[in-house]
């Protein structure tokens, strides 16, 4: 499955099917708007960009990056800031760059990243459901 920004210089490859899409209401999810499809780059997930790279945004706790195209804009995914203890480094990318048919029955997945900061239980709706 693959993902491009809207003017096609970033984006990202996710290596099989992700098996949800998380939707997070933090104070940055929630602006961004941004669908998360998780694993780790160079694993499953490979990021695609200009030369010269994204255009990276890190705050509040300083674990993670979000990556924007540096042309148009868009969200592309985020990046831990620092590899885990298994050398891998987690990376989400936004599936709204992906092709909506191939994305609309993936089960949607809910975080309350504003005030519990857990995830929430599973009501039966997939990406379809958020206006794809």
């Amino acid at each position: 499955m693959k993902g491009t920004c809207h003017c096609g210089a970033a984006g990202w490859e996710f290596r099989g099917t992700p098996k949800d899409g998380l939707v997070c209401n933090c104070s940055l999810c929630r602006r961004a708007g941004g669908i998360w499809a998780y694993g780790h780059e160079g694993q499953d997930i490979a990021l695609t960009h200009p030369p010269g790279g994204l255009v990276p945004y890190v705050q509040g706790d300083r674990t993670l990056a979000t990556l924007r195209c540096p042309h148009c804009g868009m969200l592309v995914a985020w990046r831990g800031l620092e590899p885990g203890t298994d050398g891998r480094r987690r990376v989400a990318v936004n599936l709204r760059l992906a092709d909506p048919v191939e994305i609309r029955a993936l089960p949607l997945r809910r975080f309350d990243g504003a005030n519990t900061w857990e995830s929430q239980p599973a009501d039966g709706r997939c990406l379809s459901d958020l206006w794809l």
